[in-house]
């Protein structure tokens, strides 16, 4: 007997009636922020995420030579494509572009808790935009989509850092330029590693000057609100100036429409977050879950100079947008009890006595689906008892009666099958009936 291949799922109609449920609310809450969706080939030329990422990447990729000897990859993540389609069309597009993404993606990994070989992801990315605006309405979407579900305060936050502020110091400390990707690397694993596992790799780096740039580093770490950002940058201004000064205003422009939608209790300042991809290059961030039990449920941050990079340098865009994996989410949401019981049951269930009340059934089941109804019913003649048993399982809301005595009088019968009530109406008025019995919440008593 053949089973999927390790880190794959399998979605039967109940669990894939729970992701329908899951990706609906977050495209109506993307449409809301008036993004606009997107899609693009699952198959990319190897070549695209070499690019992004360099050779080291490939061990983590489905990827193979097709028949007609093309190098290619199943996407890993979405950046890259995103990047190659704003590039195609850059000077004809709108800015600032808004686009949203919902699709599956493909890491070869060692399947653990929280990730997959295969999975899904919701990305929603802002290009065309330098100001600190679109950081703030790309964060302020992650956390509507977060609160949608009914996730609140105590259950998430999202941990707001910055690039340039990290950039900055390794400036200030005079820190060649060659070294501050490695350096950057070693503060995004300091958290998951032990103290000494990290002195340890900065000495690497920087024989001897360890102790003093980790004192330094721990420091700008604890730094945990806005007025001490902005403190710390204008200490910073003093030996570089401008740019310090710029981004000092920039974190203040991002809390200030953070705070006017409303978001900032769901934000704190966590500069230990660093993000580990070398193409960020502004603000950055990493929701979790407050229990701290699970992995980070979504991350994004600035990427301004990605597109240029994928296009040859020929375009160049600025960028902002996260990612939002399923598997994480769905298992928080489930943790929470916050994935309601889904049926995914018919609206109707059609209940017949006989031939000839079979076909006036089927008549009506037409012109109801042509309405917009879901309508089941047995596929093969049985009797009243085990019809009436089967619309309970079916999880319909109601079940429509045509006996011989309502057959014969061009009625039929309406039950709701979670209260019981019935009533009866002309054929001819059926679907004005049920849509009135929708509209008062259900039969009324004595009808």
């Amino acid at each position: 007997m053949f089973e999927h291949l390790p880190g794959f799922r399998d979605f039967y109609p109940e669990a894939l009636t729970k992701r329908n449920h899951i990706f609906g609310i977050i495209r109506e809450v993307a449409e809301r922020f008036d993004f606009s969706e997107f899609d693009s080939p699952v198959l990319e030329p190897l070549d695209l995420y070499l690019e992004k990422s360099g050779e080291e990447i490939v061990s983590q990729l489905f990827h193979f030579t097709d028949q007609g000897g093309r190098a290619v990859a199943l996407r890993p993540e979405l950046t890259p494509s995103l990047a190659r389609l704003a590039g195609a069309k850059a000077e004809s597009l709108k800015k600032p572009i808004k686009w949203f993404h919902l699709g599956e993606h493909f890491r070869y990994e060692r399947p653990q808790k929280g990730r997959l070989r295969s999975f899904f992801q919701f990305n929603a990315d802002i290009l065309g935009e330098t100001d600190p605006a679109a950081d703030a309405e790309v964060i302020a979407l992650l956390i509507s989509i977060l609160r949608e579900f009914g996730l609140e305060q105590d259950h998430f936050r999202v941990r707001l850092s910055d690039r340039v502020i990290w950039s900055l110091f390794l400036e200030s400390r005079k820190i060649p330029e060659t070294q501050k990707g490695e350096i950057l690397a070693i503060i995004d694993k300091s958290g998951r590693r032990k103290p000494e596992a990290t002195k340890e790799a900065m000495e690497a780096v920087l024989p001897e000057q360890s102790d003093d740039l980790l004192g330094g580093i721990e420091e700008l770490k604890a730094v945990n609100n806005v007025e001490s950002v902005v403190e710390m940058l204008k200490s910073f201004s003093l030996e570089i100036g401008d740019p310090a000064d710029q981004r000092a205003t920039d974190w203040q422009r991002l809390m200030a429409s953070l705070e006017s939608m409303g978001y900032m209790e769901s934000v704190a300042i966590d500069l230990g977050i660093v993000r580990g991809l070398a193409y960020y290059t502004g603000f950055v961030y990493e929701v979790f879950e407050t229990s701290g039990d699970s992995r980070a449920l979504a991350g994004g941050g600035r990427y301004d100079h990605l597109v240029a990079k994928l296009s040859g340098g020929d375009t160049d865009l600025p960028a902002t947008g996260f990612a939002l994996g399923d598997v994480t989410l769905a298992d928080c949401l489930e943790k929470n009890g916050l994935l309601p019981e889904l049926s995914g049951g018919p609206d109707l269930y059609l209940v017949t006595a006989g031939e000839k009340e079979r076909n006036v059934a089927l008549h009506d089941a037409s012109l109801l689906r042509q309405a917009g109804y879901s309508v089941g019913y047995a596929l093969r003649e049985q009797g009243f008892g085990k019809q009436f048993r089967e619309a309970g399982k079916s999880g319909a809301d109601f079940a429509l009666i045509y006996g011989e005595e309502e057959v014969a009088a061009s009625q039929v019968k309406i039950k709701d099958l979670a209260s019981g009530m019935e009533e009866t109406t002309e054929s001819k008025a059926l679907l004005e009936q049920l849509l009135a019995i929708e509209e008062a919440g259900g039969i009324a008593p004595n009808s």
